[in-house]
């Protein structure tokens, strides 16, 4: 439990980071549309924070964790934070203009979507492990 606590810190100090990278980039260079860098800072509040405050609760009540959770929690950490490290690599060329070719620019897609599907691959495979031990806890 004390893991979920501390890595909701962590997602929480990432999320504030990145909101404050968004707000004083797009200011300082003077841009005003919409860019990636907006969703950098509720990708890891509400994935990265809420997600581990909620495991918390469920630890605590129900003992889901098994022999699987870690390699499942390693998938998730390295989709969220390549989603967001992609989120902010988009964002940073959207706010500079920079112009990219169509290798470049389809790289960044495709790895952000490659952070996107491990984070529903591992989502769904937590799911499973958080409903055997709710009905586990439900039969006992």
């Amino acid at each position: 439990m004390k893991r979920y606590m501390n890595t909701a810190l962590l997602y929480a100090i990432l999320a504030m980071v990145g909101g404050v990278f968004y707000r004083e980039f797009t200011k300082w260079n003077g841009f005003t549309a919409r860019t990636a860098l907006a969703v950098v800072h509720t990708h890891y509040f509400l994935l990265g924070m809420m997600l581990f405050l909620m495991l918390l609760v469920l630890e605590k009540n129900f003992a889901f964790t098994g022999p699987k959770t870690g390699r499942v929690m390693a998938a998730y950490h390295i989709g969220l934070n390549l989603t967001a490290v992609m989120l902010a690599v988009r964002g940073v060329v959207q706010v500079l203009g920079t112009t990219l070719s169509a290798g470049m620019n389809a790289a960044i897609s495709g790895m952000a979507g490659i952070g996107h599907i491990l984070l529903g691959v591992s989502l769904v495979l937590l799911l499973a492990q958080i409903r055997r031990g709710v009905l586990a806890a439900v039969q006992s």
